[in-house]
């Protein structure tokens, strides 16, 4: 006998809090697989659920944040329709519940009633979403040009750098080098690129974002210089701490994983700590990191502040996603502008204005437009101009 929707989603919502049964689970992903829209989804909290019970039977409060992520990577390999939203809904297990008992494709969750689906359209140049690209200064001054599709061996001296699509990778070091030589890797406004670094470590780059680093790390540390946005897995090397310099900060580490955000035209500049410890230095004040902080230095003051951090906010850029955690339309707009290579024209904004939920990056920017309007504002693309439209 068949169950009410509401049913399988009272279901789903116990599988997010960690609460299912074997049973209850065996029902549910019956349910699931009746659909196949809805398999890549049941295949990622499945295979994260049941290793999770054959580690520890007791499960663990995070596991609802692990699975969310884990579906926020399957549906970001794949084009979404949103559905609009006018006003902040906070994230939570609810809206993964309403995402996949749904359609399986829509990200941007609202208790209102839905829009109507934006109908799909074809992808063209003006607001195209970003793409793996970015460009490698070499330490003789040439450049050379990286996209999503290249595959390239770059040799300078005897440091030999293999390209495969949006990944760069130098060879392993086995120790410090007398002769340091120095690359930059600068990503524009529409672009993404990761590198991993001689001694193993892993660095993304956001777009309007570079990173200036040595081919093969010297001496007794491991120092990189960022702007923009980047987020590091740090390997571990003892005796040689890494330091990431940006703007007149540095931040220090033994082997962690964090997000360093610092544009030029935003007034902090804000690390967060995923896992590990890192220390935020900014002239003569310092604090150290603890798992799920971040840390705010004013770029005038050098003061720091340190909170509790929204991990998945600092994050979704790298599973594909916009999280608007709250976020005003002025720094809804900053994000739009850096990702799809546009300038924003307004003269004011009306206050009160906040949103909150997911949107799909990939997604061209005619599509995102609809979705932020509000009963105050519309937005109108003209050209490579996103344009606030205030109707009160």
């Amino acid at each position: 006998m068949s169950q009410p929707e509401n049913a399988y989603e009272q279901l789903l919502q116990r599988y997010l809090d960690g609460q299912c049964s074997r049973d209850e689970m065996d029902t549910l992903f019956r349910y699931l697989n009746t659909n196949a829209s809805r398999r890549p989804l049941l295949a990622a909290m499945q295979q994260e659920f049941e290793r999770v019970l054959r580690e520890n039977h007791d499960v663990p409060q995070a596991l609802g944040d692990r699975i969310e992520t884990r579906l926020l990577q399957e549906i970001s390999r794949t084009k979404v329709a949103p559905v609009r939203s006018l006003r902040y809904i906070k994230w939570s297990a609810a809206a993964a519940v309403a995402l996949l008992l749904s359609t399986a494709v829509g990200v941007y969750i609202s208790r209102q009633p839905a829009a109507p689906r934006l109908a799909q359209q074809r992808t063209i140049q003006t607001g195209s979403p970003g793409s793996n690209k970015a460009k490698l200064t070499l330490s003789d001054g040439s450049v050379v040009t990286l996209d999503s599709t290249g595959n390239q061996v770059i040799r300078q001296g005897d440091v030999t750098v293999q390209q495969h699509n949006g990944q760069l990778l130098y060879p392993l070091t086995a120790g410090p080098s007398s002769i340091v030589s120095y690359n930059l890797l600068a990503v524009p406004r529409g672009g993404q690129f990761n590198v991993v670094l001689p001694d193993g470590s892993r660095v993304w780059l956001n777009a309007a974002s570079s990173m200036r680093y040595p081919t093969t790390f010297a001496t007794n540390h491991r120092t990189v210089e960022i702007q923009g946005q980047a987020y590091f897995d740090i390997q571990p090397v003892a005796g040689q701490p890494f330091i990431v310099k940006v703007n007149n900060m540095e931040i220090q580490v033994l082997g962690t994983s964090f997000d360093v955000m610092a544009y030029a035209d935003e007034p902090v500049t804000r690390t967060t700590l995923i896992q590990g410890a890192v220390k935020v230095k900014s002239g003569a004040n310092e604090s150290y990191l603890h798992p799920g902080q971040a840390a705010a230095v004013n770029n005038t003051s050098g003061n720091i502040a340190v909170r509790p951090a929204d991990l998945r906010e600092a994050t979704a850029w790298r599973a594909g996603f916009f999280d608007f955690e709250n976020a005003s339309l002025a720094s809804v707009l900053k994000q739009l502008s850096r990702w799809y290579d546009v300038e924003t024209d307004f003269a004011t904004l009306p206050e009160g204005n906040r949103f909150g939920g997911y949107i799909n990056r990939n997604l061209p920017l005619q599509e995102v437009l609809p979705m932020l309007e509000t009963d105050k504002v519309k937005l109108k693309l003209e050209g490579r101009t996103i344009k606030v439209i205030q109707t009160r």
